[in-house]
């Protein structure tokens, strides 16, 4: 079938809308040829063949230089949009087949109990596309770890990015039901001074809650540390806490599905503080739709609510309240 062109659009070639769009950005015919690789006359001769289309002159000639009249600044300004649209267009059309992959960055904890319980959710709210999970447990800074999404622990601004808080810092002991079975009732915050502790070890002190400040915010001094024990990644304390070897810190909404599953038991009241986990989304390039997809579903799945709970993201009371 012979498709006709529209007749009714009458529009100047693109390539004599490109010169136009270089001639009127420079305002210098002889600058805007060296910028399109092409000669002086060249340049001259499109803009005063479009001029001679349209009917209107769109260029003052100067002795140095040239300016726009009122017609070529109207036209310049459509151009530039319809060029900026097209251009946007053809990058992500472009970069399709290779962006079919969305990388999130984020802690390993975050990622063990919080996002692999919901990967099935997310691929499917990113139409199966693959989804790669890079774990850091340091600052997660865009500019070295470049990333379609992060949800970081901490992190109230950052360089080059958008950051949006998604769940505050809220913390509870745990145990594992056979840890607690043996021992009298957790009444009191200083019950736990004589049980063992798990420890998160941290290489920058105050970046997220530890066992001496939950005492503290009980009023209470904390316990020497003999006989304690330190993991370095969150997954290990969690594990370890499910075994029966102590007392761990649990962040809520991550320990949220273990509590449910009746794997661990709350032992003690909770402690919140100002940091938190924040979505981290780089700013001040074309992302495109499925990231941003992807970020928006992180959004509505940190209000959904836990085991009948409230909403993970939702404010929380503070220490002992």
């Amino acid at each position: 079938m012979l498709i006709m062109p529209d007749r009714s659009r009458r529009l100047p070639s693109l390539q004599t809308l490109v010169v136009f769009e270089v001639a009127a950005r420079q305002l210098n015919f002889s600058a805007a040829a060296r910028a399109l690789g092409t000669t002086q006359s060249a340049v001259s001769h499109r803009i005063g063949a479009l001029e001679a289309e349209l009917g209107v002159p769109l260029f003052r000639r100067l002795r140095r230089g040239v300016v726009l009249t009122p017609e070529g600044a109207r036209l310049f300004q459509a151009v530039r949009q319809g060029l900026d649209t097209i251009a946007g267009a053809t990058a992500e059309l472009s970069a399709a087949p290779a962006r079919r992959r969305f990388d999130i960055a984020t802690d390993f904890g975050f990622a063990a109990f919080w996002l692999m319980p919901r990967l099935a959710a997310l691929s499917a709210a990113l139409d199966g596309r693959e989804v790669r999970i890079v774990t850091l447990q340091d600052a997660i800074d865009p500019a070295d770890q470049p990333f379609d999404a992060a949800v970081a622990f901490g992190a109230r601004r950052g360089r080059g990015c958008r950051v949006t808080p998604l769940f505050p810092e809220v913390v509870v002991p745990v145990a594992s039901p056979g840890c607690a079975a043996g021992r009298p009732p957790v009444a009191d915050p200083a019950d736990l001074l004589d049980l063992p502790l798990l420890h998160l070890e941290s290489a920058n002190p105050g970046r997220w809650l530890t066992w001496p400040d939950w005492f503290r915010a009980h009023g209470l001094d904390p316990p020497a540390g003999s006989g304690r024990l330190t993991f370095n990644n969150y997954p290990m304390v969690v594990q370890a806490a499910v075994a029966g070897q102590g007392v761990a810190l649990g962040w809520r909404p991550l320990v949220d599905e273990l509590i449910g599953a009746g794997q661990l038991v709350v032992l003690g009241r909770p402690v919140s503080t100002e940091r938190g986990y924040v979505l981290v989304e780089p700013a001040g390039r074309h992302r495109g739709r499925g990231a941003t997809a992807l970020c928006d579903w992180l959004r509505r799945q940190a209000m959904m609510p836990v085991f009948g709970g409230p909403p993970a993201g939702a404010p929380q009371n503070a220490a002992g309240t």
